[in-house]
Protein backbone atom coordinates (compact mmCIF):
# COMPACT_ATOMS: atom_id res chain seq x y z
CA UNK A 1 0.00 0.00 0.00
CA UNK A 2 1.31 3.18 -0.73
CA UNK A 3 1.91 5.63 2.10
CA UNK A 4 1.42 9.44 2.29
CA UNK A 5 4.28 11.26 2.80
CA UNK A 6 4.04 14.22 5.38
CA UNK A 7 5.67 17.73 5.91
CA UNK A 8 6.17 19.94 8.92
CA UNK A 9 3.75 22.39 10.17
CA UNK A 10 5.89 24.72 10.53
CA UNK A 11 6.38 25.44 7.02
CA UNK A 12 5.12 28.17 5.72
CA UNK A 13 3.09 28.89 2.57
CA UNK A 14 5.48 31.42 1.05
CA UNK A 15 8.27 28.66 1.10
CA UNK A 16 6.17 26.30 -0.88
CA UNK A 17 5.50 28.89 -3.56
CA UNK A 18 8.37 31.19 -4.58
CA UNK A 19 7.60 34.48 -3.92
CA UNK A 20 8.06 35.54 -7.64
CA UNK A 21 5.18 32.63 -8.84
CA UNK A 22 2.89 33.65 -5.79
CA UNK A 23 3.45 37.46 -7.08
CA UNK A 24 2.68 36.70 -10.32
CA UNK A 25 -0.60 34.46 -9.01
CA UNK A 26 -1.92 37.25 -7.36
CA UNK A 27 -1.87 39.64 -10.35
CA UNK A 28 -3.28 36.89 -12.49
CA UNK A 29 -6.02 36.87 -10.14
CA UNK A 30 -6.89 40.53 -10.16
CA UNK A 31 -7.00 40.54 -14.07
CA UNK A 32 -9.01 37.36 -14.50
CA UNK A 33 -11.53 37.83 -11.84
CA UNK A 34 -12.28 41.76 -11.91
CA UNK A 35 -15.87 41.36 -12.62
CA UNK A 36 -16.70 38.76 -10.21
CA UNK A 37 -18.14 39.35 -6.88
CA UNK A 38 -15.92 37.43 -5.15
CA UNK A 39 -12.94 39.30 -5.55
CA UNK A 40 -14.16 42.25 -6.49
CA UNK A 41 -14.25 43.76 -3.02
CA UNK A 42 -12.26 43.41 -0.08
CA UNK A 43 -13.79 45.45 2.19
CA UNK A 44 -16.33 42.65 3.80
CA UNK A 45 -12.86 39.77 4.54
CA UNK A 46 -13.77 38.48 8.09
CA UNK A 47 -10.95 38.79 10.57
CA UNK A 48 -9.94 34.85 9.45
CA UNK A 49 -9.31 35.69 5.99
CA UNK A 50 -6.70 38.81 6.62
CA UNK A 51 -4.24 36.08 8.70
CA UNK A 52 -3.85 33.73 5.50
CA UNK A 53 -0.46 34.84 4.36
CA UNK A 54 0.84 34.06 7.28
CA UNK A 55 -0.99 30.27 7.18
CA UNK A 56 1.18 26.88 8.36
CA UNK A 57 1.09 24.13 6.49
CA UNK A 58 -0.58 20.81 7.84
CA UNK A 59 1.24 18.06 8.69
CA UNK A 60 -0.82 15.74 6.36
CA UNK A 61 0.67 17.82 3.36
CA UNK A 62 1.55 16.12 0.26
CA UNK A 63 5.46 16.91 -1.06
CA UNK A 64 3.83 16.58 -4.79
CA UNK A 65 4.12 19.65 -7.36
CA UNK A 66 1.00 21.89 -6.87
CA UNK A 67 -1.02 22.37 -9.85
CA UNK A 68 -1.42 26.21 -10.95
CA UNK A 69 -3.91 28.23 -10.19
CA UNK A 70 -5.17 28.19 -13.56
CA UNK A 71 -5.91 24.91 -13.98
CA UNK A 72 -7.36 24.72 -10.61
CA UNK A 73 -9.97 26.95 -11.40
CA UNK A 74 -10.55 26.12 -15.20
CA UNK A 75 -11.23 22.70 -14.64
CA UNK A 76 -13.56 21.96 -12.27
CA UNK A 77 -16.89 19.30 -12.19
CA UNK A 78 -19.56 21.67 -10.46
CA UNK A 79 -22.41 19.90 -12.59
CA UNK A 80 -24.76 23.33 -10.59
CA UNK A 81 -23.51 24.88 -13.03
CA UNK A 82 -22.46 22.87 -16.00
CA UNK A 83 -21.68 19.43 -17.19
CA UNK A 84 -18.20 20.54 -18.86
CA UNK A 85 -15.17 20.73 -17.42
CA UNK A 86 -15.64 25.02 -18.39
CA UNK A 87 -18.65 25.91 -17.38
CA UNK A 88 -18.04 25.87 -13.88
CA UNK A 89 -15.84 28.93 -14.63
CA UNK A 90 -18.17 30.85 -16.94
CA UNK A 91 -21.11 30.08 -15.40
CA UNK A 92 -20.27 31.34 -12.13
CA UNK A 93 -19.03 34.45 -12.16
CA UNK A 94 -22.38 36.33 -11.04
CA UNK A 95 -22.97 33.64 -8.05
CA UNK A 96 -22.91 35.48 -4.99
CA UNK A 97 -22.22 33.43 -1.57
CA UNK A 98 -22.61 36.37 0.83
CA UNK A 99 -24.38 35.94 2.76
CA UNK A 100 -24.01 32.83 3.71
CA UNK A 101 -25.27 30.05 6.72
CA UNK A 102 -25.56 26.81 7.66
CA UNK A 103 -28.31 25.20 9.20
CA UNK A 104 -27.31 21.92 11.47
CA UNK A 105 -30.12 19.30 12.74
CA UNK A 106 -30.26 16.03 13.82
CA UNK A 107 -28.88 13.74 16.04
CA UNK A 108 -26.74 16.73 17.76
CA UNK A 109 -27.13 18.92 20.42
CA UNK A 110 -26.06 22.23 18.87
CA UNK A 111 -28.96 22.83 16.33
CA UNK A 112 -29.53 25.46 14.23
CA UNK A 113 -28.66 28.03 11.47
CA UNK A 114 -24.64 29.61 11.84
CA UNK A 115 -23.42 32.56 9.90
CA UNK A 116 -20.86 31.46 8.09
CA UNK A 117 -18.58 34.05 9.69
CA UNK A 118 -19.64 33.14 13.55
CA UNK A 119 -19.00 29.72 12.20
CA UNK A 120 -14.97 30.03 11.51
CA UNK A 121 -14.19 32.17 14.29
CA UNK A 122 -13.24 29.81 16.92
CA UNK A 123 -11.30 27.84 14.04
CA UNK A 124 -7.47 27.71 13.16
CA UNK A 125 -6.82 27.79 9.41
CA UNK A 126 -3.96 26.11 8.14
CA UNK A 127 -2.95 25.23 4.40
CA UNK A 128 -3.95 21.66 3.16
CA UNK A 129 -1.73 20.11 0.26
CA UNK A 130 -4.03 17.93 -0.91
CA UNK A 131 -4.49 15.61 -4.42
CA UNK A 132 -7.99 15.12 -5.60
CA UNK A 133 -8.84 12.36 -7.73
CA UNK A 134 -11.84 12.18 -10.13
CA UNK A 135 -13.63 9.06 -10.88
CA UNK A 136 -13.10 10.12 -14.34
CA UNK A 137 -9.60 9.56 -13.88
CA UNK A 138 -7.60 12.76 -13.35
CA UNK A 139 -6.08 14.30 -10.58
CA UNK A 140 -4.65 17.62 -9.36
CA UNK A 141 -2.59 18.49 -6.32
CA UNK A 142 -4.47 22.07 -4.86
CA UNK A 143 -3.09 23.92 -1.65
CA UNK A 144 -6.65 24.08 0.21
CA UNK A 145 -7.09 26.34 2.84
CA UNK A 146 -9.24 25.34 5.50
CA UNK A 147 -9.89 23.51 8.84
CA UNK A 148 -10.49 20.23 10.30
CA UNK A 149 -14.01 18.94 9.87
CA UNK A 150 -13.82 16.49 12.96
CA UNK A 151 -13.10 19.59 14.92
CA UNK A 152 -16.09 21.38 13.78
CA UNK A 153 -18.46 18.14 13.97
CA UNK A 154 -17.34 17.98 17.26
CA UNK A 155 -18.23 21.10 18.18
CA UNK A 156 -22.18 20.27 17.14
CA UNK A 157 -21.73 17.54 20.30
CA UNK A 158 -23.31 15.06 18.08
CA UNK A 159 -25.07 12.26 20.23
CA UNK A 160 -24.61 8.30 20.04
CA UNK A 161 -27.32 7.88 17.46
CA UNK A 162 -25.08 9.90 15.12
CA UNK A 163 -23.76 6.95 12.96
CA UNK A 164 -23.43 9.38 9.76
CA UNK A 165 -23.12 13.03 9.03
CA UNK A 166 -25.04 14.49 5.79
CA UNK A 167 -23.79 17.23 3.52
CA UNK A 168 -26.13 18.98 1.27
CA UNK A 169 -25.42 22.15 -1.08
CA UNK A 170 -27.55 25.17 -1.98
CA UNK A 171 -30.58 24.88 -4.72
CA UNK A 172 -30.50 27.84 -6.74
CA UNK A 173 -31.36 27.53 -10.01
CA UNK A 174 -31.36 31.12 -10.71
CA UNK A 175 -27.90 31.63 -10.24
CA UNK A 176 -26.45 27.83 -10.48
CA UNK A 177 -27.92 26.79 -13.71
CA UNK A 178 -27.42 23.29 -13.98
CA UNK A 179 -30.00 22.84 -11.55
CA UNK A 180 -32.41 23.72 -14.37
CA UNK A 181 -31.40 20.02 -15.82
CA UNK A 182 -32.37 16.42 -14.71
CA UNK A 183 -28.91 15.63 -15.15
CA UNK A 184 -28.96 14.41 -11.30
CA UNK A 185 -31.13 14.39 -8.01
CA UNK A 186 -31.13 18.32 -6.52
CA UNK A 187 -30.02 19.36 -4.22
CA UNK A 188 -26.99 17.53 -4.21
CA UNK A 189 -26.07 15.28 -1.10
CA UNK A 190 -23.22 13.61 -0.02
CA UNK A 191 -22.60 11.69 3.01
CA UNK A 192 -19.54 10.25 5.41
CA UNK A 193 -19.70 7.57 7.83
CA UNK A 194 -19.14 9.14 11.40
CA UNK A 195 -15.91 7.65 12.05
CA UNK A 196 -14.48 8.71 8.27
CA UNK A 197 -16.12 11.80 9.73
CA UNK A 198 -13.98 12.60 12.67
CA UNK A 199 -10.86 11.32 11.18
CA UNK A 200 -8.18 13.94 11.17
CA UNK A 201 -8.12 14.09 7.21
CA UNK A 202 -11.01 15.38 5.54
CA UNK A 203 -11.31 19.64 5.96
CA UNK A 204 -14.04 21.71 5.05
CA UNK A 205 -12.10 24.33 2.57
CA UNK A 206 -12.57 28.08 2.26
CA UNK A 207 -10.03 29.08 0.11
CA UNK A 208 -7.25 27.65 -2.02
CA UNK A 209 -3.59 29.10 -2.96
CA UNK A 210 -3.95 32.03 -0.36
CA UNK A 211 -7.12 32.89 -1.94
CA UNK A 212 -10.87 32.88 -0.81
CA UNK A 213 -12.24 29.82 -2.33
CA UNK A 214 -13.50 30.62 -5.97
CA UNK A 215 -17.38 30.25 -6.97
CA UNK A 216 -16.54 27.86 -9.30
CA UNK A 217 -14.68 25.22 -6.98
CA UNK A 218 -17.54 25.60 -4.46
CA UNK A 219 -17.77 29.08 -2.57
CA UNK A 220 -18.15 29.89 0.64
CA UNK A 221 -17.21 26.22 1.88
CA UNK A 222 -17.09 22.90 0.90
CA UNK A 223 -15.57 19.51 1.98
CA UNK A 224 -12.38 17.91 1.12
CA UNK A 225 -12.02 14.05 1.94
CA UNK A 226 -8.49 13.19 0.42
CA UNK A 227 -8.71 9.50 0.10
CA UNK A 228 -12.35 9.32 -1.71
CA UNK A 229 -12.96 10.27 -5.43
CA UNK A 230 -13.78 14.00 -5.97
CA UNK A 231 -17.43 13.40 -6.22
CA UNK A 232 -17.84 12.50 -2.10
CA UNK A 233 -16.16 16.60 -1.96
CA UNK A 234 -19.44 18.73 -1.73
CA UNK A 235 -19.14 21.98 -2.29
CA UNK A 236 -21.18 25.33 -1.21
CA UNK A 237 -22.77 23.58 1.40
CA UNK A 238 -25.95 24.63 3.50
CA UNK A 239 -26.35 21.74 5.35
CA UNK A 240 -25.14 19.32 8.08
CA UNK A 241 -27.20 16.76 9.47
CA UNK A 242 -26.46 14.00 11.79
CA UNK A 243 -28.06 11.24 10.95
CA UNK A 244 -28.80 7.08 12.26
CA UNK A 245 -29.01 5.65 9.03
CA UNK A 246 -26.59 5.93 6.10
CA UNK A 247 -27.82 8.77 3.77
CA UNK A 248 -28.94 8.84 0.53
CA UNK A 249 -26.53 10.31 -1.60
CA UNK A 250 -27.09 12.19 -4.65
CA UNK A 251 -24.47 9.94 -7.31
CA UNK A 252 -25.64 6.67 -5.43
CA UNK A 253 -29.05 7.48 -6.61
CA UNK A 254 -28.65 8.62 -9.71
CA UNK A 255 -26.36 5.04 -10.58
CA UNK A 256 -25.77 3.01 -8.04
CA UNK A 257 -23.73 0.52 -10.06
CA UNK A 258 -21.34 3.05 -10.95
CA UNK A 259 -21.26 5.12 -7.58
CA UNK A 260 -21.03 3.73 -4.48
CA UNK A 261 -21.31 4.98 -1.07
CA UNK A 262 -18.29 4.99 -0.19
CA UNK A 263 -15.87 6.07 -3.15
CA UNK A 264 -12.40 5.02 -1.83
CA UNK A 265 -9.73 6.07 -4.54
CA UNK A 266 -9.30 1.97 -5.42
CA UNK A 267 -7.14 0.63 -8.42
CA UNK A 268 -8.42 -2.89 -7.84
CA UNK A 269 -11.57 -1.07 -8.30
CA UNK A 270 -12.81 -0.39 -11.81
CA UNK A 271 -15.47 2.14 -12.71
CA UNK A 272 -17.73 -0.62 -15.51
CA UNK A 273 -16.74 1.67 -18.20
CA UNK A 274 -12.99 2.72 -17.83
CA UNK A 275 -10.28 1.36 -15.79
CA UNK A 276 -8.85 2.92 -12.37
CA UNK A 277 -5.34 1.68 -12.20
CA UNK A 278 -3.56 5.08 -13.84
CA UNK A 279 -4.69 8.34 -13.75
CA UNK A 280 -4.03 11.51 -15.70
CA UNK A 281 -2.13 14.50 -13.95
CA UNK A 282 -3.86 17.62 -15.13
CA UNK A 283 -1.14 20.19 -16.15
CA UNK A 284 1.41 17.38 -17.05
CA UNK A 285 2.23 16.54 -21.00
CA UNK A 286 -0.20 14.48 -22.78
CA UNK A 287 2.65 12.41 -23.92
CA UNK A 288 3.69 11.69 -20.43
CA UNK A 289 2.79 8.41 -19.22
CA UNK A 290 -0.08 7.86 -16.26
CA UNK A 291 0.81 7.60 -13.23
CA UNK A 292 -0.29 4.49 -11.27
CA UNK A 293 -3.69 5.03 -9.12
CA UNK A 294 -2.64 5.17 -5.31
CA UNK A 295 -4.73 2.73 -3.05
CA UNK A 296 -6.75 5.43 -0.91
CA UNK A 297 -5.15 8.00 -3.04
CA UNK A 298 -1.84 7.68 -1.41
CA UNK A 299 -3.60 7.62 2.14
CA UNK A 300 -4.04 4.39 2.92
CA UNK A 301 -1.25 4.20 6.23
CA UNK A 302 -3.60 6.99 7.57
CA UNK A 303 -7.03 5.09 7.11
CA UNK A 304 -6.77 1.70 5.95
CA UNK A 305 -7.95 0.69 9.31
CA UNK A 306 -11.34 2.02 9.15
CA UNK A 307 -12.29 -0.45 6.75
CA UNK A 308 -10.79 -3.52 8.30
CA UNK A 309 -12.99 -6.81 7.11
CA UNK A 310 -15.17 -4.98 4.76
CA UNK A 311 -15.20 -6.39 1.00
CA UNK A 312 -13.68 -2.75 -0.80
CA UNK A 313 -15.23 -4.51 -3.84
CA UNK A 314 -18.47 -4.82 -2.63
CA UNK A 315 -18.57 -1.51 -0.69
CA UNK A 316 -17.18 0.36 -3.06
Amino acid sequence: MAVMIKVTDTIKSSEITPKDVYLNRRKFMQQTMAGSLLFASGAWLPAWAKQWPDLSVSTYSSHDKINSFKDITSYNNFYEFGTSKQDPARQAKSFNPRPWSIRVSGECDKTGDYDIDDFLKPVGLQEYIYRLRCVEGWSMVIPWVGFSLAEMLKGFQPNSKAKYVEFTTLLDKSHMPGQKRRVLHWPYVEGLRMDEALHPLPIMAVGLYGELLPNQNGAPIRLIVPWKYGFKSIKSIVKIRFTETQPETTWHMTNPREYGFYANVNPHVDHPRWSQKKERVIGESFWKPKRATQMFNGYAEQVAHLYTGMDLKKYF
